[in-house]
């Protein structure tokens, strides 16, 4: 290759407007470092949620919080409220806060606080990834464990080592680079249903990660790498509705559970009360917990426990990219969630009923 073709940025770059290096991994870890007293409240997190996906701990899992963090000071005061509640009933109920970053997007739209911590446009991602990682460290100083979806396989790098359960999503669960992603994460993940509602996309994606792989990655350093790992046997499934219907009901679980048998998985599920469940309207995110509940309560432990989008306050609201200082306090920008006080009273009703 001569050196006209070389420098010809029409190979390569013909649709790039800049690259900008990015901190490696362990320099944002070294700015936000984790303390031994934190590590150990982390993993204690994902051991109890191993011990519950082997069926050596009865209790029942909850992950609720904003559909997305896109106001730190908002979640940190969603976080402060649900602590109370995640003592309160710690001897039935194991409730984490679900802390998203990422949001996979249908077409486009804001994709999370990592991508666009300012709300306008300017994608400063160095900023997003200190954001995010201090916003972890923030909750678990609280004393909660942190739940996310890993949607760039880089950013686990940043931050995985402050989350105790991860989740791969319905638009990613047949991505083989997210398969092969989970098999080597750290903690318990879940596969979601496709979004047109295939049990089986997610099922191979859960076989997928319990065998070990070897593909391209990045180290703590930032370097290009090739990894391997041994596979990761806490994947399980989440239901989510798919293409506008449910698959909360007790026929749809009992066949997610024969799907699962069949392909030697673990048979654990968790639901999902938002998305298609819900038809993608918060006020039925009640009923949809109040039956999966009511489903564990009458014997179905397959059912290890539920998602729920919960915000301060209920609805959502629309981004305006111009002028994000309008926004809301405590109100979503992506999924509409529940407010405060009905998640307390379902908390509450879920430790009530749980045996």
């Amino acid at each position: 290759m001569n050196k006209t073709q070389q420098d010809n940025p029409d190979l390569y770059d013909a649709n790039v407007i800049q690259t900008q290096p990015l901190p490696a991994p362990t320099e944002l870890i070294e700015e936000f470092p984790v303390s031994k007293e934190l590590s150990n409240f982390i993993t204690t997190g994902r051991n109890e949620l191993h011990n519950i996906l082997a069926g050596e701990d009865d209790r029942f899992v909850i992950i609720t919080g904003p559909c997305s963090i896109h106001d730190t000071d908002a979640g940190l005061d969603y976080a402060k409220k649900l602590k109370p509640l995640v003592d309160k009933y710690k001897d039935k109920l194991l409730v984490m806060m679900r802390v998203y970053f990422e949001k996979p997007r249908t077409t486009v739209g804001w994709k999370g606080l990592v991508y666009d911590p300012d709300l306008n446009g300017t994608f400063d991602m160095i900023s997003g990834l200190k954001k995010a990682r201090k916003f972890l460290l923030d909750v678990a100083n609280l004393g909660l464990w942190s739940g996310t979806e890993f949607l760039d396989p880089i950013t686990p790098q940043y931050f995985g080592d402050l989350i105790s359960w991860g989740a791969i999503g319905a638009r990613t669960s047949e991505s083989q680079t997210h398969r092969q992603l989970a098999s080597g994460l750290s903690m318990p993940v879940g596969f979601k249903n496709g979004t047109g509602g295939s049990i089986q996309l997610a099922v191979d994606g859960i076989i997928s990660s319990n065998s070990k792989h070897g593909f391209l990655g990045v180290d703590r350093s930032g370097k290009a790498s090739i990894v391997t790992t041994r596979g990761n046997q806490d994947a399980h499934l989440i239901l989510r509705g798919g293409s506008d219907k449910p698959n909360y009901d007790p026929q749809s679980v009992s066949d997610a559970v024969n799907k699962l048998q069949d392909s030697g998985a673990n048979t654990s599920i968790i639901i999902d009360c938002s998305h298609a469940n819900s038809f993608k309207d918060h006020t039925k995110q009640p009923g949809v917990f109040r039956n999966i509940i009511n489903q564990r309560t009458n014997g179905n432990n397959n059912i290890i426990g539920l998602m729920l989008e919960s915000n301060i306050n209920p609805g959502n609201q629309k981004l305006d990219e111009s002028n994000p200082s309008n926004l809301a306090y405590g109100v979503s920008i992506t999924d509409a969630c529940i407010g405060w006080e009905e998640t307390e009273v379902l908390l509450e009703e879920a430790y009530k009923n749980i045996k």
